[in-house]
């Protein structure tokens, strides 16, 4: 099924979108705007750990990607790769690096065209660009495994010229549970129009439960963001209230359901579908049995400010006027289609899948209640979205793979009903029960990379 979990983690500060803007490839999705489309949703697997798994199981030393920057002349395709690692049963460092290929040639092509006369300092003037520290970037990783069921990690990288990010987190599995506390200076975080904020300061606590047999999940947390945020990429509009300083406590619990119109079984008691010695072995255990099923979610979500400052530089004291208090409802609802086992090399792999979401039923109500006319003011997640996914095998391992987003209320418009698209293709790992190797773009975003996921459909 399309992911349901992504409608309770984009209530709070930790649903994680692709993104090649930072050395992890991730950024954080804003609490309160539209859900993502799953195409974007992170890799689980944080870059370092992928940039070290690809190599040493694929030719693959270098992972490109292709990214926007600002200032521009940092170049927008870059070259990532991991230098060095290290790995012991209880720590793992990892230090990576990036180039960016297309600032060199863009600056020593301008530099030799404006020559008149060849001499000496020429050729010191092109080597000097080599060693230009915007054309670099450089990250460092570490992992600590504390006890057997909590470990930390730290992160810090540093892009040229535009400064230095850092990131700590420690993470404590409970036997239903998962504890996780996060402080990152700064931290990015990506709009639904593709716009990026760079928050100074973000530290959080989360406290969230897996899901039960009868379908509740639960996830509560407190959130602190400090200083004012600042726009990576956006020429206009003030920063999204929930990045304004403040502290923040939450609390959302939701109901899941999932019921089979049809599914066809794999037959695990007369040989392991994992076995890569049988013929018959597919390519991703996730993606194995033939089905149409339906499955949705639903819940609700309640926040309270505990801490408003009243004063922000350079933002009208209007725009932060936040309720003390704010409760929601929210739901999801998906039909999934699947035909092939994707076993065969040809033509054994078709998946369709349509998720309507509501993000907001109290913005969707005020909507209705106005006749659904047009207001400046309106939430973004007033309109109900569907997420439309598209998967065909191409050959073997190979998968075309198209997500994309429709607001309804857009349709009927003057704007243009798709908010969103990602193309991908995708290499799924044998060898492994659920791995892939993802090659994404977004025209939105105008952004794209190669990552590694894990145990994704």
């Amino acid at each position: 099924m399309a992911k349901l979990r992504t409608a309770i983690d984009s209530a709070f500060f930790d649903l994680n979108v692709a993104s090649p803007q930072t050395f992890d490839g991730c950024a954080r999705s804003i609490p309160g705007d539209p859900f993502p489309v799953d195409g974007s949703v992170a890799s689980r697997l944080l870059r370092p750990l992928q940039l070290s798994f690809i190599r040493a199981n694929s030719p693959l030393w270098v992972l490109p990607s292709f990214s926007p920057t600002s200032p521009t002349d940092l170049g927008s395709f870059s070259l990532h790769s991991l230098l060095f690692r290290f790995a012991s049963p209880t720590w793992w460092l990892g230090v990576t690096g990036q180039f960016r290929p297309r600032k060199l040639i863009a600056e020593i092509k301008n530099e030799i065209s404006n020559i008149d006369d060849f001499d000496i300092s020429i050729v010191k003037d092109v080597t000097r660009h080599f060693i230009n520290k915007s054309m670099f970037s450089l990250g460092i990783h570490s992992e600590f495994a504390l006890t057997s069921s909590t470990s930390a990690s730290f992160s810090a990288e540093a892009h040229g010229e535009k400064g230095r990010r850092q990131k700590l987190m420690v993470y404590h599995k409970l036997p239903e549970h998962d504890l996780t506390f996060e402080a990152a200076w700064p931290q990015l975080f990506v709009d639904h129009k593709g716009k990026y904020w760079d928050v100074p300061e973000s530290i959080s606590a989360d406290l969230s439960s897996l899901v039960s047999e009868s379908g509740i999940r639960y996830h509560i947390g407190i959130h602190k963001n400090g200083g004012n945020p600042s726009s990576v990429n956006a020429t206009d509009g003030s920063p999204p209230l929930s990045l304004l300083p403040g502290l923040c406590a939450k609390a959302a619990v939701t109901y899941e359901m999932s019921r089979d119109f049809w599914r066809e079984k794999t037959d695990s008691e007369e040989e392991d579908i994992w076995d890569n010695n049988k013929k018959n072995t597919p390519y991703d255990s996730r993606l194995a049995e033939p089905h149409a099923a339906i499955s949705g979610t639903m819940g609700g979500s309640c926040a309270s400010w505990i801490w408003n400052p009243e004063n922000i530089v350079g933002t009208d004291s209007r725009e932060v006027n936040r309720s003390r208090f704010s409760a929601d409802l929210f739901g999801s609802v998906c039909y999934s289609y699947q035909e092939g086992k994707f076993t065969k090399d040809f033509r054994d792999f078709t998946r369709v899948d349509a998720r309507l979401d509501i993000p907001s039923a109290s913005a969707f109500a005020k909507k209705v209640f106005s006749g659904f006319k047009r207001d400046v003011n309106e939430q973004a997640a007033a309109s109900p979205r569907l997420n439309l996914i598209f998967q065909q095998q191409i050959a073997g391992p190979f998968v075309f793979r198209a997500d994309s987003r429709v607001s309804l209320m857009s349709m009927f418009g003057k704007g243009g009903p798709i908010e969103d698209f990602i193309c991908s293709i995708n290499y799924s790992l044998k060898s492994l029960p659920s791995g892939k190797i993802v090659a994404w773009f977004s025209p939105k975003r105008k952004e794209g990379m190669v990552e590694l996921r894990l145990l994704e459909f």
